[in-house]
């Protein structure tokens, strides 16, 4: 059973870098794409960026502004994104995924099969 544990989240003034961290098990992922995404109060998930577990290519969304870098540690099987000087608009629960997608990169909630619980990233101005 696939499992994803994110970690990192909590509560940080403008400006500040936070790193989140997702613990994946249950399988090998290595013709996964790993993907971040956040979703703030009364608005949509969103797509942060994903990565490659194979090689290690990150993309990213809009959001990441290039504030954002996805990387991977595989003997540790997990996979982290640090956020650089964060805004306010940046406070969301931030979501770890997963999906089989060698030779794709999926942006869309529906393309991951399997999420994480979720960690929160608040923001303070």
């Amino acid at each position: 059973q696939v499992q994803l544990v994110e970690s990192g989240g909590g509560l940080v003034q403008a400006g500040g870098s936070l790193r989140l961290s997702c613990v994946a098990s249950g399988r090998t992922f290595s013709g996964h794409v790993m993907g971040w995404f956040r979703q703030a109060p009364g608005k949509e998930r969103e797509f942060v960026g994903g990565l490659h577990w194979s090689t290690g290519y990150a993309y990213y969304g809009d959001s990441r502004k290039g504030r954002f870098t996805i990387s991977r540690d595989g003997a540790a099987n997990t996979v982290y994104l640090q956020m650089n000087s964060l805004k306010p608009e940046d406070t969301a629960v931030y979501y770890c995924a997963a999906v089989n997608a060698i030779g794709t990169m999926p942006t869309r909630v529906g393309d991951y099969d399997y999420w994480g619980q979720g960690t929160q990233v608040t923001v303070s101005s």
